[in-house]
């Protein structure tokens, strides 16, 4: 008896410690503390009209169904200070102006990407994170503030695994929405700033649904960590989006056995001129614009109907109902395409060296061009004849590029069970998908690619928001995307893509796994092996980001899988296997990075020395 009381003491004093660690991360969580910049500089690509729209217009996405109000009325965990407050959301790296004040379009004055949205049924008003909140950048130097709008952003958004070193902002969301239900005077404070002045029959309704929405993201949270869905962390500024699309897709809206582990977490991919290319994302998979972007809003939280609660099929006019809004998503779109490459700010980044610069772009055309430059088509070889210009975007093999693969094969090589939709080839045959490069024969239900699998739902999906959207069907060419299929092609390999203002996305490779374009054109070996990501200071000389240890930083390690920092490499030897170049001399890689920072500038590029360029040569080949 005495042994069975000191095992029990054991396990609660253990218990007591464990929950004392927890509650310690939850006050306390890991995140670099925030310092608002001496100034906030807006470069020249659109007009304040453009960056406001893309900025603050929904797409359909939900937060496990958090609404606007009550995401504005949260507290943090153990005081009354709100969640929502500027200083502590600009902490998980969310973009903030402290200039700015509350407006139509931003009522709450949340972060860059922090929408909102009323539901056209139930009129409920939801928080609506759309692409901005991961398609716009910043960069700081010397206590200065550079917006990149489109450019690639550093935050802590999409990690949704509970850690003990916190950080996150899905983990911290839950807490604070665990204490507010669980302590009863902050409920109290709570139900009076959404509700005003209330019956006791509202309270009580309010916290059944504040109940429900807390119960799907401790639901989710647990889910991800039991499964161990996303082994590798993620950290500042990169997810696995292909990998959480797919779980979202065909696992929650499908079928538990379609839970797949995404362990390749992908660095959020900068947007000017993405209109003009022939194929989108990091593998080169995507073609439509709206089928890209609805596939975005469903992975981000847009709602969706495949099946009954039960699991049971749907009634046909029930099928495929979303979330997604079509018309804000075309809105969007057609802003995107008037956003231009950030140019390099001399006065506040430093002088360009033209003497360095003018070698450095007879460099790149020997080196780079080859892979990078834009390869405008004729019309009579375009996808969408209309679109003016339509460039070649070249996936290069991961045989040959050499950079980690993780991601190019877990969409090529994951398969999903979709035999719950109950599809048959006539149906699928009707739709405006197009697979490229794909042998002909019925497609296999039992075993769909991610990219296959995506493309159909988003077709069903894309028709039904469009019918209840009211687009007819003269309009649809428009919506979609000069005209074009929902194309795939499944290829194991990278994206190439232009180089215009490349000096404003670090860091770099797919995976965020090189910090600077120095390290990037040098040698394999003499790139950091870890380093520390969530600063935003920049390093203007090797032209990346800062990677000393920071409090509140992520350590990434380029030895966990997904993060390898091979490949891409610049090296004496033989051709392939990430060898892509010869060797560069360290003078040769500073006056590349030094033109790399006003590569299609028409500031800079007429004053730049024209000076004779080396044939591209593919040198000798390892096989």
């Amino acid at each position: 008896m005495r042994l069975l009381r000191r095992a029990l003491l054991g396990l609660l004093i253990m218990a007591v410690v464990a929950i004392g660690v927890g509650l310690y991360f939850v006050a306390f969580p890991n995140l670099p503390e925030y310092e608002a910049p001496k100034g906030l500089r807006y470069l020249d690509q659109w007009s304040e009209a453009d960056r406001q729209t893309y900025y603050y217009t929904p797409q359909g996405t939900q937060v496990k169904g958090l609404e606007y109000d009550w995401f504005v009325a949260l507290e943090l965990p153990f005081n009354q200070n709100k969640f929502a407050t500027t200083g502590h959301l600009a902490r998980f790296g969310f973009l903030v102006d402290h200039s700015h004040m509350a407006t139509a379009a931003n009522p709450g004055n949340l972060p860059v990407g922090f929408a909102r949205h009323e539901d056209d049924e139930s009129g409920r008003a939801y928080l609506d994170v759309s692409c901005a909140a991961c398609h716009t950048g910043e960069i700081r130097y010397q206590g200065h503030a550079i917006r990149i709008d489109g450019g690639a952003a550093m935050h802590s958004l999409a990690s949704t695994v509970p850690t003990l070193r916190g950080g996150s902002f899905g983990q911290a969301l839950g807490m604070s929405m665990a204490f507010t239900y669980y302590n009863p005077f902050k409920f109290s404070r709570f139900a009076h700033t959404v509700l005003g002045e209330h019956d006791e029959q509202a309270r009580a309704q309010l916290r059944r649904d504040f109940k429900q929405v807390l119960d799907r993201l401790m639901g989710t949270a647990y889910n991800d960590w039991h499964r161990d869905l996303y082994p590798t962390e993620e950290g500042f500024g990169r997810t696995d989006a292909f990998g959480r699309i797919a779980n979202t897709a065909f696992g929650d809206a499908l079928d538990p056995t379609n839970y797949r582990v995404a362990n390749a977490p992908v660095s959020y991919p900068h947007l000017w001129d993405i209109w003009k290319f022939d194929w989108v994302q990091w593998n080169g998979s995507a073609m439509q614009p709206m089928a890209r972007n609805i596939g975005e809003a469903l992975g981000v939280g847009a709602k969706l109907q495949l099946l009954h609660e039960n699991g049971q099929s749907l009634p046909e006019s029930e099928r495929y109902a979303s979330g997604v809004r079509v018309r804000d998503l075309h809105t969007l779109e057609n802003t995107l395409m008037r956003l231009a490459p950030p140019r390099w700010p001399e006065h506040i980044l430093g002088k360009i060296d033209m003497q360095q610069a003018s070698p450095g772009r007879a460099l790149y055309g020997e080196n780079c061009a080859h892979c990078h430059d834009a390869k405008p088509k004729p019309e009579s070889k375009r996808y969408a004849p209309e679109r003016d210009p339509e460039w070649r975007m070249a996936v290069i093999p991961t045989s040959m590029v050499g950079t980690d693969p993780t991601t190019a094969d877990n969409i090529a090589d994951h398969r999903f069970d979709l035999t719950r939709l109950g599809w048959t080839q006539n149906e699928l045959d009707s739709l405006d998908v197009r697979l490229y490069g794909q042998p002909s024969g019925p497609l296999d239900l039992s075993e769909v690619s991610s990219a296959k699998g995506l493309a159909y739902i988003t077709a069903y999906v894309e028709d039904r928001a469009y019918r209840d959207a009211g687009i007819s069907q003269a309009e649809r060419a428009e919506f979609d995307g000069f005209g074009l299929p929902i194309g795939v092609q499944e290829l194991r390999g990278y994206k190439a893509r232009p180089l215009d203002g490349i000096w404003a996305t670090p860091p770099f490779l797919h995976n965020g796994s090189v910090p600077s374009l120095f390290h990037l054109l040098s040698p394999v070996a003499e790139r950091p092996q870890r380093f520390w990501v969530g600063s935003r200071e920049y390093d203007p000389n090797h032209v990346g980001i800062r990677t000393e240890r920071f409090d509140g930083g992520f350590l990434l390690d380029t030895s966990v899988t997904g993060n390898s920092n091979r490949g891409h490499e610049f090296r004496a030897g033989c051709r392939g296997n990430g060898v892509i170049g010869r060797a560069l001399e360290p003078h040769e890689r500073w006056a590349l990075v030094e033109y790399l920072k006003v590569l299609g500038d028409p500031g800079f590029e007429p004053r730049l020395e024209d000076l004779p360029t080396r044939p591209h040569k593919h040198g000798p080949s390892c096989l």
